[in-house]
């Protein structure tokens, strides 16, 4: 079946945090009286993340209630990071301002070969998406990002009721587009949640292995480049078997 789409998983693979994740809490932490060390930080937030549910919510919520949830599940999940690393002056104050700054555009940045990767993608007459698991939040970045206008259509987690690697995330966001799976592939930088989700889902996993050395390799099913730069040679290919 002739490939007609290409999605994408969001942060990490378009996109990073201009600085690392647990630097950012720790460091927006010491403003508000407590004073713990990044791996600290980013060991806690790793814990709390993995015996968290996913942030999926679906359809059937008011848009403001959806927002209502998604700030919810973040407010749980950064106060279950800080358990016994000590207290802040106001936690609801620290969690306004981490919020926020992770909800600012200014605050990330594109992987510098994504714009030319995607307009290269566009022009070859594909359609694109996103997969993530992000929440509303994702929007502004991408506008603030100059990424929105290449895509036809973006899934979220929250908005759909489920996450990766679950395969109803894919279902729904293929449904959105017309597509059969056997019409797109899926790129992201997560064995778990994107290669093996896609994979599952029946679409064509490319993954993001900044580790690999060489070409990109065909790994029984799953593509797998360096860079998001040599995602096009591997659509040239996909394209033509």
């Amino acid at each position: 079946m002739v490939l007609k789409a290409v999605f994408f998983d969001a942060a990490g693979t378009l996109f990073d945090a201009r600085e690392p994740v647990g630097h950012t809490y720790a460091r927006i932490a010491r403003k508000h009286g407590l004073d713990a060390e990044d791996a600290a930080v980013s060991a806690g937030f790793r814990r709390a993340f993995s015996s968290t549910s996913s942030l999926a919510f679906g359809p059937g919520h008011s848009e403001d209630n959806l927002r209502s949830l998604e700030r919810e599940w973040w407010h749980r999940l950064v106060r279950k990071s800080f358990e016994g690393l000590g207290e802040l002056d106001n936690f609801d104050d620290f969690f306004d301002e981490l919020f926020g700054y992770f909800g600012d555009p200014a605050n990330w940045a594109p992987l510098p070969e994504t714009h030319a990767v995607l307009q290269d993608l566009k022009d070859t007459g594909l359609k694109l998406g996103i997969i993530s698991n992000f929440d509303y939040r994702l929007y502004r970045i991408l506008e603030g990002l100059e990424l929105r206008p290449f895509f036809d259509k973006i899934t979220i987690s929250s908005e759909a009721g489920f996450a990766k690697p679950a395969r109803e995330i894919f279902a729904a966001a293929l449904f959105a587009m017309k597509l059969d799976s056997a019409e797109a592939v899926h790129v992201g930088d997560s064995e778990h949640m994107d290669a093996r989700g896609a994979q599952d889902a029946g679409l064509r996993p490319i993954l993001i292995d900044v580790g690999l050395t060489g070409t990109p390799i065909l790994d029984g099913d799953v593509a797998r480049v360096s860079s998001l730069a040599e995602i096009i040679e591997v659509m040239q290919l996909l394209r033509t078997t």
